[in-house]
């Protein structure tokens, strides 16, 4: 299979390169919110409760984003919601440019812009396959991970220059800018793979139908609960880096500025790795080589003190959660039927990023006790004995079928 192949599909083509000038000026927006939230009130728990403002709406929302996939053609929600996501940081924009912007307007537009995200996100990712098939999915997913992660990298930088420059409402207006070339994409593509949207049964039994499917098919539900592992102990490891570059590591914000570096650009290297494969044979085996390495990585940094070590294992990290996420939601989707897809993807949604919030607290609370480098000891060392016997157990299977091939 060719590199990039998912590129080749003029549908996505077009989706990709709208969606990462979208994602471009979203991480834009988001360190212009974070300066401005400490402009205002010089508190770092107000810098929480805005962070928290875009992160939990997933908790409540994103199963009925699910829903909604399922029962209505999926661009034509992408459409309506990009429509609807311009709108919050348009409005912020302009309480800033007239400085009459307060915290909680703040606080207010970000939880907006986390429901709408919470919404959009499972219905995005349910659309991939139907744009590219499930032979190109894995490549999709893999160069949609890596535009992600390039605006994670790029954003800050551009957000940077423009706040010491100029004016950080500008970086407001340029993310209400950034959604027009994904709203022209998706307005003039089609889905290449179309599913024709089913009929409701009421919300309750809709999220008991995805559910119940999850429970009966053993290896999506092994899935959905290793990533919820990693979601609560070693996924939020990025929260308490300020304190390895501080007070262990002593390298002060440079030393910081590496440390996420170093995690992004592994992150990054990995998903464009996976994109210029094209193709990877035995992606079982990658997966779950990538499960053991991730927590094993960040074992390694909670008890390292040498600084070029540090950076070494969290591109590491890096780059083999990258490697897995992409990898299981790709495994998720071939094995769903697409009357659910967008049900279970919301699912997948919920483990994966309405989790972190939670775990964020939850280490951040032990951490406050025992210190947090013993407490990311633990909580990678827990991560790590559950990717064990995650992998023993999917091993094993494996094997039990390949040998039921051959008798």
């Amino acid at each position: 299979m060719k590199p990039f192949v998912s590129l080749y599909v003029k549908e996505f083509r077009r989706f990709w390169f709208g969606q990462a000038i979208s994602l471009l000026g979203t991480w834009m927006h988001y360190v212009a919110q974070g300066w401005l939230v400490y402009k205002l009130t010089r508190s770092p728990l107000y810098l929480g409760l805005a962070g928290a403002a875009l992160t939990f709406p997933i908790l409540f929302f994103t199963l009925f984003g699910g829903i909604i996939a399922d029962k209505y053609k999926k661009k034509n929600i992408l459409v309506f919601i990009q429509y609807l996501a311009l709108i919050p940081p348009l409005v912020l924009g302009l309480l800033t440019i007239l400085k009459i912007v307060t915290v909680w307007h703040v606080i207010i537009i970000a939880f907006l812009m986390g429901t709408i995200n919470a919404i959009e996100f499972p219905v995005r990712q349910s659309f991939l396959i139907e744009m590219v098939g499930k032979k190109k999915l894995l490549n999709a997913i893999a160069l949609h991970s890596a535009a992600f992660n390039g605006a994670r990298m790029l954003g800050p930088l551009l957000a940077g220059f423009i706040i010491e420059k100029y004016d950080l409402a500008i970086c407001f207006f340029i993310n209400t800018i950034s959604f027009i070339p994904i709203i022209i994409a998706l307005r003039s593509i089609k889905a290449n793979f179309p599913v024709t949207p089913g009929s409701s049964q009421g919300v309750v039994r809709d999220l008991k139908e995805g559910i119940s499917f999850i429970i009966s098919k053993r290896e999506v539900s092994n899935i959905i609960l290793i990533i919820m592992v990693f979601s609560l102990f070693v996924i939020p490891y990025n929260q308490f880096l300020p304190v390895f570059a501080e007070d262990i590591l002593r390298t002060g914000a440079r030393g910081l500025g590496l440390l996420m570096g170093s995690a992004g650009a592994g992150a990054f290297t990995g998903a464009v790795f996976l994109a210029i494969r094209g193709n990877i044979k035995r992606k079982e085996v990658y997966m779950f080589s990538s499960a053991l390495v991730f927590p094993a990585s960040l074992l390694v940094f909670s008890l390292s003190r040498l600084p070029l070590l540090s950076y070494l294992v969290l591109f590491a990290a890096g780059f083999t959660i990258v490697s897995f996420i992409a990898n299981a939601n790709n495994t998720i989707q071939q094995l769903v039927t697409d009357h659910i897809r967008g049900r279970i993807m919301s699912v997948y949604s919920l483990v994966l990023l309405g989790m972190a919030p939670i775990g964020s607290i939850f280490i951040g609370t032990i951490a406050d006790t025992l210190g947090t480098p013993l407490t990311i000891t633990l909580s990678s060392s827990v991560a790590l004995l559950s990717a064990i016997v995650f992998v023993t157990a999917e091993m094993r299977k494996l094997r039990t079928c390949s040998m039921g091939g051959t008798l």
